[in-house]
């Protein structure tokens, strides 16, 4: 079976390793670079750069260890954005010796469906070649959202991918947006030494997460001096030759040296030849899947941002996997009930699950857990004792719901929550479980017990 997968970001190289394993004979069209936005310009990049900054970070705080530094440290912006650019490298190319390993041939230009067996390729020379295939997954992902009053100049208009690029450090930075990206970046750059500000429509930062966890989030930005406000809109945006200004729907004015935009993002469907072929799309443009991630033309896929619903890597993989699996005639279907998010803010956010005000809108009696970070032994040991573990149960069945985590190491620790809610366990039987001490996990187990107001190390509700 030939199956031709055009993206090879997260979802598309995974589908097509997959599709390879299972045997079939698979070429993959990528247009810019393998690994896709996540490995160029997204995941990878901003956690490679907040690795450096947390190393910052923890310089600056070497005499709360014990530890005594002579002269400061000062980042140098080269040195990380080189870094950053060799681990971009060292995993381009894991990715490409595992295509030549599973024999994958990579085709690279700009892929279009002409029909369910051919897929066209127009490369960077102007050169056309038709690959013939069988079965076609669609992977092509999505890039910064773009609009009017904020057009990216890559000077002084930043998109994320703008920014993962800059040679210099700003002395000062608008952030439209306090979603996942915005948050993120806001945390970087002020670590590096700018003066940061975020501007936000919506009433609170992270809006999607927990209002538990974007409130203490919000503390923590303050703590750290970077502005937030909320609940603001933008009406207007000027530039000079070396700074931005815009002007507040409430008549304030915020001025800075540069700004990153970080509104969400646009998904690439366009030019891949969708109508001529009547693949169905949704209001927003996303490309409608079933379970199977089929589209409603037989044997064309699609997998990734492109279909919308959660933009996460590791969703697209999965989606990958089970498109995959399906195009090679092994039946899959996807399951978002237990998908984990992560957050690379400081501290991090990990979270998976029912947010508590989604629990109400469905009608569910819940019961709650939770408990803080800093009556850990071991959060104290290592420094870090902001935040908490938040357990969401069924106050009937005690199964677990929803698990949200704001604290060191939390993108980690999540993934307990994320299979306890997969395997339908209860409350009662993650506390039961034994964790070992001196552990951040051990907070988990607490939240656990904290749901029938038994946690040890926490006072009587």
């Amino acid at each position: 079976m030939r199956l031709t997968v055009i993206g090879a970001g997260p979802g598309g190289y995974v589908a097509a390793i997959k599709a390879a394993q299972l045997g079939a004979e698979v070429v993959v069209v990528e247009e810019s670079a393998i690994g896709g936005t996540c490995l160029n310009s997204g995941c990878i990049p901003t956690k490679t750069i907040i690795a450096s900054t947390d190393a910052l970070r923890k310089t600056r705080e070497l005499a709360d260890y014990g530890i005594e530094l002579k002269g400061a440290a000062i980042p140098d912006l080269s040195a990380i954005m080189e870094r950053k650019n060799k681990v971009l490298s060292n995993m381009a190319k894991g990715i490409s010796a595992i295509f030549k390993n599973r024999g994958i041939k990579l085709v690279e230009g700009r892929g279009s469906i002409i029909s369910p067996a051919v897929v066209r390729v127009k490369k960077k020379d102007g050169a056309v070649e038709d690959v013939n295939t069988d079965k076609i997954i669609i992977a092509t992902g999505s890039r910064p959202a773009e609009i009017p009053l904020f057009p990216f100049d890559g000077k002084l208009v930043l998109s994320s991918t703008d920014a993962l690029n800059l040679a210099t450090i700003p002395k000062s930075i608008i952030i439209i947006g306090a979603g996942v990206i915005g948050c993120e970046f806001a945390c970087i750059f002020k670590e590096l030494g700018s003066d940061v500000t975020i501007i936000e429509m919506l009433p609170r930062a992270v809006s999607t997460e927990d209002a538990e966890i974007s409130d203490t989030l919000e503390k923590e930005l303050k703590k750290k001096k970077i502005k937030l406000m909320t609940s603001v809109k933008v009406v207007e945006c000027l530039t000079t030759d070396d700074s931005v200004k815009i002007i507040l729907e409430n008549g304030k004015e915020v001025a800075a040296e540069k700004m990153l935009v970080s509104i969400g993002r646009a998904l690439n469907t366009g030019n891949l030849g969708l109508e001529d072929l009547g693949i169905e799309r949704g209001v927003k443009g996303e490309i409608k899947v079933n379970k199977k991630m089929e589209t409603n033309v037989s044997g064309i896929y699609a997998v990734g941002d492109v279909v919308g619903g959660m933009l996460l890597a590791h969703v697209a993989s999965k989606e990958g996997t089970v498109a995959a699996s399906n195009a090679c005639g092994v039946p899959a279907e996807m399951d978002y009930s237990s998908v984990p998010a992560a957050i690379f803010t400081s501290p991090e956010i990990g979270s998976v699950g029912l947010r508590e005000s989604q629990a109400g809108e469905k009608g569910i009696e819940i019961k709650t857990g939770r408990f803080q970070f800093r009556a850990l032994g071991k959060a104290h040991a290592i420094g870090e004792i902001s935040g908490f573990v938040k357990i969401i149960a069924d106050a009937k069945t005690d199964k677990a719901l929803g698990v949200h985590i704001i604290g060191p190491n939390a993108s980690d620790l999540v993934h307990e929550g994320a299979l306890a809610i997969k395997s339908g366990l209860t409350a009662r039987e993650i506390s039961d479980m034994i964790h070992a001490h001196p552990t951040l996990s051990e907070a988990l187990m607490e939240a656990a017990e904290d749901v029938h107001d038994e946690a040890i190390h926490a006072l009587k509700k």
